[in-house]
């Protein structure tokens, strides 16, 4: 071999940031631990990243919109609303199947569902989605008026933040969602270098797979979590903005998370920050693959290498633009009756107030949690319209942008969809993003890893098999873009 290929998407690309943190005030408990529920101040602003892309000659209903906001996510109707103020911030030229929004999945920015509306900070929630979706329109034009060709340059770099995160208790008898030493954790870190005709650097983007779970129920703070500090941390250094993209992370969180102290959220930002610098430092020259240059006799005769503009034939395949939203049926769980729910409710909020009125903090609070899953089972349920027995069309998409390829989907899948994806397409960069609607299907486990009385499996809608599923949709669909 007397050449390594390089990594590389040639497009055209606009980038926009808008500051959406939500105010004080706002409810807050994502955690059914918490003993709060208005966020009481603001660790770190939360943003949301809006990049137009395009390929490098196109009409304009050939763009793609990619967002990525510090949110933990949000119902389906309030997702869509988003996604029609980002068309419409386009001009009008960009269906809403060409719009992806994904989000960080940060436990400490706010929980909107609508079942929160009536508790203290509820009334906020709705005026700062509004307002939320006027920023993101704004942002879409600045997007589509800063569009140019760009190239960006991909690497791998690892880090060890994230662990498995399904750990099994010896005293509890069961599975304790935390901190699993001896579990299989997907450490690798996938950056891209974005830079202009010139070589000057417009923005990077970081996509690594990790709960942002550092800030637990102790936190009464709004934070993007550990993003905050990854993203201030490459900025500094790049001089460039710098996007999160989340990977598929249902089975993975900090190894020191569930904390309340912002400054582990700080320290675990920097660890990937400096995973990420590391790859980024390594790459080559925009628009280069590195070659055998040949020998010069020295002291000893030494192999020369130095980077070569692409050929023609590598222009042409780093210019591929190609994909598009998908759905595929994935099976439901049984048993989701919202009588028995209600009832459920009920009962848990009555032990709570007892418990209180009793002066037990801890009983009040483990009541409490309870109520809290009734509840959002009963969120799921309006929000999803479930049916028992009949199949969920989950939202995916599969975009093929030169010699990487850009995936999302509704949920949160665990990570072994992103490893086999990428041993099954190794000549690909592969960027798997959960979370891009969805929200309430939860989890999508892997079939083996039901019945064993996993967190993971309580509050998912999805029935065993419907990670594989979803799996070898989203392969068929890489073979199909990439003409396979």
């Amino acid at each position: 071999m007397n050449q390594v290929t390089s990594t590389e998407s040639h497009m055209r690309l606009g980038f926009a940031r808008a500051e959406i943190t939500p105010p004080v005030g706002i409810y807050h408990r994502m955690w059914g631990a918490a003993r709060h529920d208005r966020a009481t101040g603001i660790h770190r602003p939360v943003y949301g990243d809006v990049m137009v892309l395009g390929p490098i000659a196109s009409p304009p209903g050939d763009l793609l919109i990619r967002v990525n906001l510090d949110l933990v996510g949000l119902v389906n109707y309030q997702h869509d609303a988003l996604i029609e103020a980002l068309c419409e911030g386009a001009g009008g030229a960009i269906t809403a199947d060409r719009v992806t929004v994904t989000y960080s999945h940060t436990h400490s920015s706010g929980w909107f569902v609508p079942d929160r509306f009536g508790l203290p900070g509820g009334e906020l929630i709705e005026p700062y989605l509004a307002e939320l979706g006027g920023k993101l329109r704004q942002a879409c034009r600045e997007a589509v008026s800063r569009m140019r060709e760009v190239t960006i340059s991909y690497a791998r770099g690892q880090c060890a933040m994230a662990a498995n995160r399904d750990f099994w208790d010896e005293e509890l008898g069961g599975f304790a969602c935390g901190f699993n030493p001896d579990g299989v954790a997907d450490g690798e870190v996938v950056v891209g270098r974005i830079t202009d005709a010139d070589g000057g650097t417009v923005a990077s983007l970081v996509h690594y797979a990790c709960h942002p779970t550092t800030l637990a129920w102790e936190n009464t703070l709004i934070s993007p979590d550990y993003v905050g500090a990854l993203r201030e941390e490459v900025e500094r250094v790049t001089g460039a903005p710098c996007t999160f993209m989340q990977g598929a992370c249902g089975d993975l969180g900090p190894r020191h998370g569930f904390v309340g102290d912002p400054e582990v959220a700080e320290a675990n930002g920097r660890e990937l920050a400096y995973a990420a610098l590391s790859a980024l430092t390594a790459l080559g020259p925009p628009a280069t693959d590195f070659c055998y240059s040949g020998p010069v006799v020295s002291g000893a005769t030494l192999g020369t290498w130095a980077p070569a503009p692409l050929s023609g034939e590598r222009i042409e395949r780093v210019q591929r633009f190609a994909g598009g939203a998908y759905t595929v049926d994935l099976p439901c769980r049984s048993g989701m009756d919202r009588g028995e729910l209600a009832v459920e409710l009920a009962s848990w909020s009555t032990r709570e107030q007892e418990a209180e009125a009793r002066g037990d903090a801890i009983e009040g609070r483990d009541c409490r949690a309870h109520a809290e899953r009734a509840r959002r089972w009963l969120g799921r349920l309006d929000d999803l319209k479930l049916s028992p027995g009949e199949g969920y069309p989950l939202r995916y998409s599969v975009y093929l942008l030169g010699d990487a390829v850009w995936c999302t989907c509704g949920g949160e899948p665990y990570n072994l969809i992103q490893r086999e994806l990428r041993r099954r397409f190794p000549e690909l960069t592969v960027i798997l993003s959960p979370l891009a609607g969805d929200l309430q299907v939860a989890y999508l486990l892997a079939r083996d890893c039901y019945g064993k009385g996993l967190y993971q499996e309580e509050p998912s809608c999805l029935a065993p098999g419907c990670l594989e599923l979803l799996t070898e949709a989203m392969a068929d669909r890489i073979e199909a873009v990439c003409g396979g």
